[in-house]
């Protein structure tokens, strides 16, 4: 049987050039390649076919040979030339899918260290103000007897005998030689014939350091300090990872924080509610005296501007903003339970103009009850 023009099979103009030979053929081996197509014969004789013409083509002898003869030119039989198989298909894979797996040859016997993660619990007060603070982080350190090579002293890392120093083994599948991790260096290319005593072989140990964290003031839950090379020590001499130091601010007997605001409660009696007068409030800086109008409502809020935060990314310090809670007196003596009934009588005779939050309410009542009689 007559062989098929190798241009038509690869359906080219016989001036194509070489990157468009390459293209064609890989398109027409990944659609016709038997482990592909299992139960189909005629796609494993297309994919020989397809193979044969790229051998060819792809070779500039053998293809001004086939331009000028034909498949004389290049049958072995004819005496002329070399005939298909004189490469190993391996090669022509290599050729045409090696730049897919370009990425994967490439081996290093160092690593980066892997970052730590650390909660480093502040009061307010620090986590305002800012502070410096100690820390002990348990972490993989570089041995110090290998330097981190894990190989004992006074030896070195040899190549893998396996792989060649590669990293990588060629692993025959059918018509494909593909290429795998080393599974005896796991890919670092090196192998520690005389291990370090101290780790064993790993270049790493485990220990614990101590920092000294500079908290920034400002800061707030949530908020990260990041410790550059602070973390573990890299394998095979490879750089350290970094320490992440995460801020967790506990709550306060007296304040409450939101952003860089912040609010506390300030209890007041009712009858300094009632006539006004000054309190003294306390501050993250200090004592201050606030003036309590009179006739003030428990709720109220009182605002101590630039009393808050100074946040940490920059901006504008925030207020400490009071809030009044009016409280009723409690365990009272006979004389005094007598003055406060005294007291309801003149204010329930002045009418309601004593309690306007009392007259709003009643009559949002009453403008409900109507509504739903209408």
């Amino acid at each position: 049987m007559a062989k098929r023009d190798y241009y038509e099979i690869l359906g080219l103009s016989r001036d194509a050039a070489g990157s468009e030979i390459k293209k064609a053929y890989r398109r027409l081996a990944m659609k016709y390649h038997p482990d592909r197509n299992p139960d189909d014969d005629g796609s494993e004789e297309l994919f020989k076919e397809a193979s044969e013409a790229y051998e060819i083509l792809s070779d500039d002898e053998r293809r001004a040979a086939y331009d000028r003869f034909g498949h004389a030119g290049v049958d072995a039989s004819a005496g002329m030339g070399a005939g298909f198989g004189s490469s190993t298909f391996s090669d022509i894979f290599s050729d045409v899918f090696g730049d897919i797996f370009a990425g994967a040859r490439t081996r290093t016997s160092s690593y980066r260290g892997g970052d730590l993660r650390y909660t480093l619990d502040l009061d307010l007060e620090q986590a305002v103000r800012g502070d410096t603070i100690e820390i002990n982080v348990p972490t993989l350190g570089a041995c110090e007897e290998c330097k981190g090579s894990g190989a004992r002293a006074g030896t070195e890392r040899s190549a893998c005998p396996d792989c060649g120093g590669a990293g990588q083994i060629r692993v025959a599948q059918g018509f494909f030689s593909l290429q795998q991790t080393c599974p005896r260096c796991r890919g670092q290319g090196q192998i520690i014939r005389d291990p370090c005593r101290s780790c064993g072989g790993q270049g790493r140990i485990e220990r614990s350091r101590t920092l000294a964290v500079k908290v920034p003031s400002g800061v707030d839950t949530g908020d990260r300090i990041r410790l550059a090379g602070e973390g573990e020590a890299g394998l095979g001499g490879g750089p350290p990872g970094d320490l992440y130091v995460q801020i967790s601010v506990s709550e306060h007997p007296i304040f409450e924080r939101e952003g860089k605001h912040l609010y506390c409660d300030v209890p007041i009696s009712f009858v300094d509610a009632a006539l006004g007068g000054e309190l003294e409030v306390p501050t993250l800086d200090g004592k201050v005296m606030l003036k309590i109008p009179e006739g003030t409502q428990s709720g109220r809020l009182f605002r101590l501007r630039g009393k808050g935060v100074s946040p940490v990314r920059g901006g504008s310090t925030g207020d400490l903003l009071c809030r009044v809670a009016v409280e009723t007196p409690v365990k009272l003596s006979a004389e005094q339970k007598a003055i406060l009934g005294q007291l309801r009588e003149t204010l329930q005779a002045g009418g309601r103009r004593h309690s306007p939050k009392e007259v709003s309410w009643f009559e949002g009542v009453k403008d409900f009850f109507d509504s739903l009689r209408s």
